[in-house]
């Protein structure tokens, strides 16, 4: 099996690690400070489960690597439309495409037989078709990431928590590619069930992302501290009780209750969501796939969410005057 991990940051290069340790012919694509400690030393992952290196190939160009079996995506969802000239020298003609992301995939409505929503193409997270047409949606394996990691320096990776990566293909059951890339993952150590319906693994998922992680950026809070703030608690339920009635309008049934949603992520603790780690780090926000996809989503069923619509205006006035401030020498 060759695997090329395209955007190998914090997740995609210890997902690359690990299937490098079982056996897996690795290629990160990564760039910078990064890239250079890749190809010195290789990645060094720091872990309560044991620290461990290893030494997969690593480039910035994708035409060293050629075609390969599987594709897994490290890049932001936003990035995904201009992804096109380093994915292309990868993609043979069953090369499958696993978008780690967060939020609603561009793929969502794609195969979703019998639902009045099958094939229909959400704005928010392909504008035009931008990334369809990169992203061709019959190469898709969908993929819920519950795992925590960041770059503590170039090429060593922190691991804090969690190694689940669910998996699953856009039209339901269980695929032979969708079993050899679990197998393989899983003898990295890592965690990959196969899920003959995936999409309601995505929001349960969604269910704490749509509202901690823009409530995170607004506030500047942890999500400990946004739980036990009795506003923002209530307001957290309700942006998870609009989430629930869109999903169930959608064809989905996330089977977990609010208060236990809420009690798991007060558990974390004092822990800095991905959205205010991008705002302090003066990165664009991903806020189409975590909320702007899901406010859309009402839209087309015709569910309310007046919570879900008022703070995403919020998250998005932050976003584009954030992106419109120029930085002064």
């Amino acid at each position: 099996m060759r695997v090329a991990v395209l955007g190998a940051g914090a997740i995609g290069a210890y997902v690359g690690a690990a299937l490098h340790r079982a056996g897996v012919e690795v290629h990160l694509v990564a760039r910078g400070p990064h890239l250079e400690a890749l190809r010195a030393r290789g990645v060094r992952v720091l872990s309560p489960r044991g620290d461990f290196t290893e030494h997969p190939h690593a480039t910035d160009d994708p035409e060293e690597v050629g075609e390969v079996d599987h594709v897994f995506l490290g890049l932001k969802a936003h990035s995904y439309a201009s992804a096109g000239p380093l994915l292309k020298p990868l993609l043979g003609p069953d090369t499958s495409v696993i978008a780690a992301q967060n939020g609603i995939p561009w793929w969502y409505f794609h195969g979703l037989t019998g639902h009045p929503l099958e094939g229909r193409r959400i704005e928010a997270v392909d504008p035009g078709g931008a990334v369809s047409a990169v992203l061709d949606t019959r190469r898709a394996i969908g993929c819920v990431v519950y795992c925590s990691t960041e770059i503590e320096a170039p090429g060593v990776i922190r691991h804090l928590e969690g190694t689940r990566f669910s998996i699953g293909e856009p039209g339901g059951g269980v695929s032979d590619r969708c079993l050899a890339l679990s197998e393989a993952m899983v003898a990295g150590g890592l965690k990959c069930p196969v899920e003959s319906n995936l999409r309601d693994d995505i929001w349960i998922k969604l269910m704490g992302n749509v509202a901690f992680n823009p409530l995170s950026a607004l506030t500047r809070a942890t999500m400990a501290e946004i739980c036990a703030h009795q506003d923002t608690r209530r307001l957290v339920a309700d942006m998870m009780a609009e989430t629930v009635a869109i999903a169930r309008a959608a064809g989905s049934n996330p089977e977990m209750s609010i208060e236990k949603r809420i009690d798991g992520a007060q558990r974390v603790g004092h822990h800095k969501t991905s959205m205010l780690q991008d705002l302090e780090a003066g990165k664009t926000l991903e806020i189409d796939a975590i909320i702007g996809a899901v406010v859309e989503i009402a839209d087309l069923t015709r569910i309310p969410a007046p919570a879900l619509r008022n703070v995403y205006a919020a998250i998005d006035l932050l976003n584009r005057t954030t992106a419109a401030v120029v930085p002064t020498a």
